[in-house]
C-alpha cells in the first residue's frame, strides 16, 4: 500500500463536563467530585474526576447514591461553562496548525489536527506532541494525545490511550488492536452480533475474513475493517477557531461575599491574561456579566487607561469595581469576556510633567468613583449644545499626543460659579440698575445685553436664559465684572460668572 505523507495529532480530553468547571474551581481539584445532568429529582452523574472514581462512582449513577458519600462534592452540569472551556482548548491548540478537526464522543471533547509539514516549526512528532500537552495543561485541561499518519487511528488512540501515542506507519493495527469494539460507535444490533461471535477488540476484527463480513452484515463492515488496520480513509472538514477572551462559570450554591467570588474571579482573569500573552496582547477591557437570583442580571465594563497584562492590578480593579456597585441579589453565575489591545509605550515630551503610573491612575480612580460616584471622576467634556456651561463627564485617557503652547499675551478670563449664586436684581425700564449678592449692594455701572438662549424645548432638560455683561460697584468703591442670568422658566436671577 502507498504510504501517506499526511500527518494527524488527535486531542482527546475526557470527562469534559468535569474538567470545565475544575479549571476554575482550583479549591476541589484534589477533591472527589462528580457532575450531575438532568431534572431535579431525577439527576445522573454525567462527569466525574479520578478522585470520585476511586470511591467506585461510576456514570448513570442517581444523586441520592452519590450523596449517601458524604466527602464527595456534588455540582450541576453547565452547558456555558463547558462551553467557554472548549472554546480555550481549540484556541490552545490552534497555535500549532490551521487545520483542525473537531471530533465527537460521549462526554468528552477531541479535536484532531492537521501537522502536515510542521517537524520544521516543532520538531518531530514526539516533541510536538509533548509541547501540544503542556500547552493544554497551561490552560488548566488535561488531555491524551496521539500522532499517526492515519486520521481514525489517531482519533480512537487518542479516545482509547493515556498519555501521549506516537504510531509509526504500518503499525496502526498493531496499535489499534486491544482497543475496545466500541471504538466503531456500533448500533445494537451489531453490537450484540460482534459479542456473540466473540469479537470484542479491533484486532479480533481485523482477523476476520473481509468478504464475509460484508457478506453477513452489509458493506459498512467494510469500513469497520478499514478502521481495525488503520487505513480507512478520510475527507478532512477543518473548522475555523474564533478568537475570543470568554470565562464562564456557575455556582452550585449562590454566592453572596466578594472574597469568595473574587478567589474565582482571580482564576479567570490569570486565565484570561495568560490566553492574550500568546499572541502577544493585552486586556483593554473586561466586560463582567453575572446572573443574580430572581433573573436579575447584572453588568459592569472596566476600562483600564492602557491595555494591561499586570494580573493584581487587573483583579484590584474588578474588585474596585464590584465593591462600588454590589450585587442587588446572590450570584448564579459569572462570566467575565474580555477585549484584547496592545499595549504601547506612552513617550512623553522633555518638558512634559511628569504623570502616575497609568495602573496607579486607574485604582486611584475607582477609589474615587466609588467614594462619589461615576459621574463625578473623569475628564470635563463639552457637550454638543448651545447651552451655556454644558458639559459631560468622561473617562481619562492617556494619549501619546502631547502640545504645549504657552501664550504670553494678557487676557480677561471667566470663572463660572457652579452653583450660581441666587441673587437679588432691581430693574429699572427694563435696564439693570442694582443687585444685591448676599449683604454686599452693587449698583450697575454698565450693562451689555440680554442675549438670549433657549433649547431642548421637546425635553425635561430645556432651558429659556437672558445674559447680561456687567459692571458694577458696591458701596465701599470696588469694581467687580460679572455675567448675570436670568431663567426664565423658573423667574429666578443668578449670579452666573466673574471676569478677571
Amino acid at each position: 500500500m502507498q504510504k501517506s505523507n499526511s500527518l494527524y495529532a488527535a486531542i482527546h480530553a475526557a470527562e469534559f463536563s468535569a474538567q470545565a468547571i475544575l479549571r476554575l474551581r482550583t479549591d476541589l481539584r484534589t477533591k472527589p467530585v462528580v457532575i450531575l445532568d438532568g431534572i431535579a429529582p431525577q439527576e445522573r452523574v454525567c462527569s466525574l474526576n479520578q478522585q470520585a472514581r476511586k470511591l467506585g462512582i461510576v456514570r448513570g449513577m442517581s444523586r441520592l447514591e452519590v450523596e449517601e458519600l458524604n466527602e464527595v462534592c456534588v455540582l450541576s452540569r453547565s452547558i456555558d461553562t463547558e462551553s467557554a472551556a472548549k472554546a480555550v482548548l481549540l484556541e490552545c491548540v490552534s497555535h500549532y496548525s490551521p487545520r483542525i478537526e473537531e471530533t465527537y464522543a460521549e462526554n468528552s471533547c477531541g479535536f484532531v489536527l492537521d501537522i502536515t509539514g510542521m517537524e520544521r516549526l516543532f520538531g518531530p512528532p514526539e516533541t510536538l506532541a509533548q509541547r501540544l500537552r503542556a500547552a493544554i495543561v497551561s490552560m488548566g485541561l488535561r488531555a491524551s494525545i496521539a500522532v499517526s499518519h492515519n486520521f481514525d487511528t489517531a482519533r480512537i488512540k487518542a479516545e482509547y490511550a493515556r498519555g501521549i501515542s506516537v504510531i509509526t506507519e504500518d503499525k496502526e493495527a498493531a496499535s489499534l488492536a486491544t482497543v475496545p469494539i466500541d471504538s466503531l460507535r456500533l448500533d445494537d444490533a451489531h453490537y450484540e452480533t460482534f459479542v456473540v461471535w466473540g469479537i470484542n477488540t479491533l484486532g479480533e476484527l481485523a482477523e476476520m475474513p473481509e468478504d464475509e463480513l460484508i457478506t453477513r452484515l452489509g458493506q459498512p463492515a467494510k469500513h469497520w475493517v478499514q478502521l481495525a488496520h488503520g487505513i480507512a480513509e478520510h475527507t478532512f472538514q477543518p473548522i475555523e477557531a474564533r478568537f475570543e477572551l470568554k470565562e464562564n462559570i456557575e455556582f452550585e450554591t449562590h454566592v453572596e461575599q466578594l472574597d469568595s467570588l473574587l478567589f474565582i474571579g482571580a482564576n479567570m482573569i490569570n486565565n484570561l491574561v495568560s490566553r492574550a500573552a500568546t499572541r502577544a496582547l493585552s486586556l483593554a477591557t473586561i466586560t463582567v456579566q453575572m446572573r443574580l437570583e430572581k433573573q436579575l442580571a447584572y453588568k459592569r465594563v472596566i476600562r483600564p487607561a492602557i491595555p494591561s497584562s499586570d494580573r493584581k492590578f487587573l483583579l484590584k480593579l474588578l474588585q474596585l469595581e464590584i465593591a462600588a456597585h454590589p450585587p442587588q441579589a446572590s450570584i448564579t453565575s459569572l462570566t467575565l469576556i474580555a477585549e484584547a489591545g496592545q499595549r504601547s509605550k506612552v513617550q512623553m515630551g522633555l518638558f512634559a510633567p511628569q504623570t502616575p503610573e497609568p495602573s496607579r491612575l486607574d485604582v486611584t480612580l475607582a477609589r474615587l468613583k466609588a467614594l462619589v460616584g461615576d459621574d463625578r471622576v473623569g475628564s470635563a467634556v463639552l457637550s454638543d449644545t448651545h447651552r451655556s456651561g454644558s458639559f459631560v463627564m468622561e473617562n481619562f485617557s492617556i494619549t501619546d499626543q502631547a502640545s504645549f503652547y504657552m501664550d504670553t499675551t494678557v487676557r480677561i478670563s471667566l470663572r463660572r460659579i457652579r452653583p450660581p449664586r441666587p441673587i437679588r436684581v432691581e430693574v429699572h425700564s427694563q435696564k439693570l440698575a442694582s443687585f444685591r449678592d448676599g449683604a454686599d449692594r452693587y449698583d450697575v455701572q454698565v450693562a451689555y445685553g440680554p442675549w438670549h438662549t433657549s433649547g431642548c424645548w421637546w425635553s425635561v432638560n430645556k432651558w429659556d436664559m437672558e445674559e447680561w455683561d456687567v459692571i458694577a460697584t458696591n458701596n465701599l468703591g470696588e469694581t467687580m465684572g460679572c455675567l448675570i442670568a436670568h431663567d426664565n422658566l423658573n423667574n429666578k436671577w443668578l449670579l452666573d460668572a466673574l471676569y478677571d
